[in-house]
């Protein structure tokens, strides 16, 4: 599968997001499609000796070493699922981080969501999701990659 590019995404209306919706395990989730660079599939990984429980390894990505996270750790998410796919986050947006990616089962699609989508997650401290956002058949957790660091 040739890597897929996001900066051909069309720009949302001035009260839109574009987000990029993926899934860990049974659920869906979405992020704001300004912090991914590409998407690729995982690559050989070489594991890093006492680095937190949610760094799965390392691999080399067009010449960066970069820092591969299962976020299904991170979230406590139940292992089901391929996670064959990396989200690659654009170093640019998230400068104190470096080169990472994270592990995906499947990517879906990129939509529009609008102000008017997004529930406060209720019962959740937890400042790396940003909050629910409705759809016609089910719900989309909305992450801020931002909260969650390495």
């Amino acid at each position: 599968m040739p890597r897929m590019s996001m900066s051909q995404t069309p720009a949302p209306t001035a009260d839109e997001v574009q987000v990029l919706e993926f899934t860990l395990g049974t659920e869906r989730y979405a992020i704001d499609i300004e912090y991914i660079e590409e998407i690729a599939h995982v690559g050989e990984l070489t594991p890093i000796p006492n680095a937190p429980d949610h760094i799965i390894g390392v691999m080399d990505l067009r010449g960066r070493t970069t820092s591969v996270i299962d976020p299904k750790r991170l979230f406590d998410v139940e292992d089901a699922g391929e996670g064959d796919r990396i989200l690659v986050f654009d170093p640019d947006q998230l400068p104190d981080q470096g080169p990472i990616g994270w592990t995906v089962d499947e990517v879906h699609q990129v939509v529009d969501a609008r102000p008017d989508d997004l529930d406060e997650a209720p019962g959740t401290e937890m400042s790396a999701i940003r909050g629910i956002l409705r759809r016609d058949d089910a719900f989309v957790i909305w992450v801020d990659p931002e909260a969650v660091g390495q």
